[in-house]
């Protein structure tokens, strides 16, 4: 049986013998990239004969999950690594500057965001539970990990069972505070309705990307039919539930979704909310028609946005000078330096209603 998914390992486990403690030491160690033999006492001394004897097997089978394809790192401190699960797909993880990495939960995926090149090519399959925590102990043996943002290849929300199953072990025994464990999401009705029953209740993170029904719908084909309100208004209950502030995101696209009526729309929406707003310019893509505006239009967005009392971050994709935008590598390693042959649909960006410009204060001003 395939060891994918942590409730397997934990069968295992138990039909060789082990107890709670037991089975949470195995558990923690792995996920902390840490030797089972670790700790002064030997194992012989309180661990059965047949788990400890299945104990180097095991762990060359959660050190099998995964293996390195390439490496990439970047000016900015992060590196992006493309990794090959045991049934030769890949994945991209990314170590982010300050201790942050971001994990993929889906090899492909379905929502078919059509900035996104990940989304090009559909969902392949999912990523089992013990293939996230195997990222991060990845991750581990080379750099210190005290945050997990679930904002790699794939949507969290179309597997579930696996990304929850994952965050457990990674904020009881896998040392992750659960404020700093992120699950990021498009918008899922059962989002809402599992995050708060879970033992570990993680920061959320909501890609909202356009106050506008119809051009979310344009940019985000394939994503739950929840508008921008009905996405607020559920995560603003979560918000208050944990204490943990919901970080929108925002992808900056050049013509598409940076005018002043954009911004009149987000203050319409997130005005007195429990909220963070991220800015993210857009990481290009040769192959895709979109464009990043300039950072100074970023950065007036972002002061735009202050001034109207919306907590807004600007910030920068990592990666940037090794085109590591989420699933450039593996579209790279398997395409070569072909184009993709795909269609990407015209953005309509007019408004269908007018709604009233606001009047931006100078550059210089102090957010």
């Amino acid at each position: 049986m395939t060891i994918s998914q942590i409730q397997f390992i934990r069968d295992r486990l138990r039909r060789l013998g082990a107890r709670p403690a037991h089975e949470q030491r195995i558990l923690r160690l792995w996920a902390q990239a840490k030797p089972q033999n670790s700790g002064r006492r030997p194992l012989e001394s309180f661990m059965p004969t047949a788990l400890r004897d299945d104990l180097p097997y095991l762990t060359n089978e959660l050190n099998g999950l995964l293996r390195l394809q390439s490496a990439h790192p970047a000016e900015d401190g992060s590196v992006r690594w493309l990794l090959a699960l045991q049934d030769g797909q890949t994945v991209e993880t990314v170590g982010l500057p300050r201790d942050g990495l971001c994990v993929s939960s889906q090899v492909g995926c379905a929502v078919g965001c059509v900035f996104c090149m990940t989304g090009r090519e559909g969902l392949i399959r999912q990523v089992g539970s013990a293939e996230i925590v195997a990222q991060v102990a990845f991750a581990r043996l080379h750099r210190p990990v005290k945050k997990v943002v679930f904002m790699g290849m794939g949507e969290p929300a179309h597997n579930l069972d696996n990304v929850m199953e994952a965050i457990d072990v990674l904020g009881t025994v896998g040392n992750i505070a659960h404020k700093s464990l992120v699950f990021s999401t498009v918008g899922d009705p059962r989002v809402f309705e599992r995050l708060p029953t879970g033992l570990v209740k993680p920061a959320l993170a909501v890609s909202l990307h356009t106050t506008r029904a119809d051009l979310r719908a344009q940019l985000l084909p394939r994503a739950p039919k929840m508008s921008p309100e009905e996405l607020v208004e559920a995560a603003e209950i979560y918000a208050r539930q944990t204490g943990y502030p919901i970080q929108y995101q925002w992808t900056l696209l050049e013509g598409v979704n940076d005018s002043e009526e954009e911004l009149e729309g987000i203050v319409r929406l997130l005005k007195g909310k429990y909220a963070l707003m991220n800015m993210i310019p857009y990481n290009a893509i040769d192959d895709l028609p979109f464009k990043r505006p300039s950072w100074e239009r970023a950065a007036e967005i972002a002061r735009s946005l202050h001034r109207r009392g919306i907590l807004t971050k600007l910030r920068n994709s990592a990666g940037q000078d090794v085109e590591g935008g989420c699933g450039q590598l593996r579209a790279r390693h398997f395409l070569g330096n072909k184009p993709l042959d795909m269609a990407v649909p015209k953005i309509t960006t007019a408004p269908k209603m007018t709604m009233l410009k606001v009047t931006v204060s100078p550059k210089n001003s102090t957010p």
